[in-house]
């Protein structure tokens, strides 16, 4: 099955592209829209099956996966406009025939800069000879395809079916929906020559930006004048984004701004920032019309490999990490290393554990790549201080960020919305949450504590063997990271910590651990309070032998120059008590 590749190819093949040379614009124009290539590509775009995964590996056996995201965009091409929908069918034919592409990329500046630009496709294949095709096209589209004509956003789709008795009165309804994205593991994406993010804005003809504070201070005059000089009006808005800021205030500040701003239901957000902003921005994405598209330009690790092209967006809430929240992913992700440069060692190191977190229990081969590259990814900031594209911690650097990534969007992306629990990517994140706060710890730090006392219940389990538990503890305590910190004595606020967990997944524990060998996870569901403070004891004895005690280096927020989440939280307001009756009405 090649339908759509064999469609794209026919129509490079015969389309005369000397036609897009005319110099009457509006002349070229009428020529392409009747043509009967340019036609029959377009019926087959709206009818190809966009979501499906035939589709992706269709075009991946063509190797040609950087038209993918432009062919499931083009299903609804009729809403989009000439600049944009042109934009996108460069893109689609570049990876076919590259000379096609180039005429097609020339084509689509000059419609860009043309009174044509913002016109709809629809709108001018109607008014073209061709017009009365269209129409009936598009009319029986109405009913057959509503998606393809007037879509809210290119990116989703939904669908449903119902039953039901004669009079109506029982309903039985089974509904979903379908979104894709793209994921770049790129460098220098803020060099004008770079093209990811023009080609994103340029047809929208403006771009909507969150930044973090601490990251427009180093990088801002760059990303303006990235857009400057693709004549792309930039609105920047900068929030402050440390741990003590990731609460429903900073979000509720950044729906204003999407309000005041006028932001469209099919107008992508541009986000740059770390974790903290990926996660308030995401959210305020997703609660902004109920669903607006972002791209995410990941400037820290956290970021980078795990919140940035994660699903889940929240915010903390009641002194609870990650309380509040909605699944969300991004249209399109960007992890550039090139970030990492200005990153405090601190941050940079807290942020290796979630790469750590995929190799333990996703990745062998990306365990062994971070044991080969050991401290050296902090020294040198993942190859980017004093190193040159090809030494070996460079190169190092980027198969580690392509693995983890790789690894990290396979567990994700397969259970988009959480619906069970088996999720490696939660290893190190059981009873963390519940802690992180009370010891004013950064994430990296806190996920490691869990990860190291996750190697032990599975060590204790006999799922894995001696050497596989220290070799863990090992790679992790390489980085700086902690394995071992007191708040792991406060036994109430581990209890505590499982049982929120417990509710949190469904009525199950489902802890994440190693299992059979490094790489492979499996899920402990049952640890009693008494088991587990008797495994904290023994592990605190066993930590004891590893260097700094065990300790992490600077794993407090404190201690990198954020605010003490510990110290600055306000209790919520008190709720009414249930049995408060007001003017006779039971709450």
């Amino acid at each position: 099955m090649k339908e759509t590749t064999s469609a794209i190819r026919a129509f490079i093949e015969t389309f005369a592209s000397d036609r897009l040379s005319d110099r009457d614009l509006d002349r070229a124009l009428e020529v392409t829209c009747c043509s009967a290539q340019f036609k029959s590509l377009l019926v087959s775009l709206i009818n190809s099956d966009a979501f499906s995964e035939e589709l992706g590996r269709e075009f991946a056996a063509a190797g040609a996966i950087e038209a993918l995201s432009s062919c499931r965009r083009l299903r609804s091409c009729l809403n989009l406009s000439l600049a944009n929908f042109f934009s996108l069918l460069a893109k689609l034919v570049a990876p076919f025939d590259l000379a096609a592409g180039t005429d097609w990329t020339s084509f689509t500046s000059r419609v860009l800069q043309s009174e044509f630009g913002s016109e709809k496709l629809l709108a001018r294949l109607i008014r073209s000879q061709e017009g009365e095709f269209y129409q009936a096209f598009a009319s029986e589209l109405v009913e057959t395809n509503p998606h393809a004509v007037y879509p809210t956003s290119s990116y989703r789709e939904c669908s449903g079916h119902v039953v039901s008795s004669v009079e109506g009165h029982r309903i039985e309804a089974v509904m979903s929906s379908r979104t894709f994205t793209s994921i770049y593991v790129l460098d220098n994406s803020l060099d004008p020559e770079q093209l990811a993010l023009r080609d994103v804005y340029a047809p929208l003809g403006r771009c909507i930006c969150l930044v973090d504070r601490n990251v427009d201070c180093y990088f801002g005059e760059q990303l303006e004048n990235y857009f400057k000089h693709h004549g792309i009006p930039l609105e920047k808005l900068v929030y402050r984004a440390m741990e003590v800021d990731k609460g429903i205030n900073t979000v509720e500040r950044m729906l204003g701004d999407f309000k005041r701003l006028g932001v469209s239901r099919n107008e992508p957000v541009l986000i740059v920032g770390g974790g903290v902003l990926t996660d308030t921005g995401g959210l305020a994405c997703a609660l902004y019309h109920r669903s607006t598209p972002y791209v995410m330009l990941s400037t820290s690790i956290v970021a980078g490999i795990d919140a940035g092209p994660s699903p889940r967006t929240c915010c903390d809430g009641f002194g609870y990490k990650n309380l509040f929240g909605a699944y969300h992913a991004p249209i399109l992700s960007i992890t550039d290393r090139a970030f990492f440069k200005t990153l405090h060692e601190g941050w940079l190191r807290h942020g290796i554990a979630e790469i750590v977190k995929m190799a333990t229990v996703k990745n062998a081969t990306l365990f062994g790549y971070l044991e080969q590259a050991g401290p050296r990814l902090i020294a040198t900031r993942f190859g980017t201080i004093d190193c040159a594209q090809d030494d070996e911690i460079a190169v190092l650097s980027r198969k580690i960020l392509g693995a983890a990534m790789q690894s990290y969007v396979e567990a994700e992306y397969d259970n988009l919305y959480e619906t069970h629990q088996c999720r490696p990517h939660a290893y190190g994140h059981t009873w963390s949450p519940g802690f992180e706060i009370a010891a004013g710890l950064l994430h990296g730090h806190a996920v490691a504590l869990g990860m190291g006392f996750g190697a032990y219940l599975s060590y204790r389990s006999n799922w894995i063997d001696r050497e596989a538990f220290h070799r863990i503890l090992r790679l992790i305590s390489s980085f700086g990271l902690s394995i071992w910190h007191d708040i792991l004595l406060d036994e109430d606020c581990l209890w505590a910590a499982q049982e929120k967990i417990v509710q949190k997944r469904g009525g199950n524990l489902v802890a994440p651990l190693p299992k059979g060998e490094i790489g492979k996870c499996g899920y402990l569901n049952s640890l009693t309070r008494e088991e587990l403070g008797r495994s904290i004891a023994n592990y605190r004895e066993i930590c004891a032998e590893f260097p700094r005690l065990g300790l992490g280096i600077e794993p407090h927020c404190s201690d990198v120059g954020l605010e003490d989440p510990s110290t600055v939280f306000q209790p919520p307001v008190e709720t009414v008590p249930r049995e408060h009756e007001y003017e006779g009405v039971l709450f």
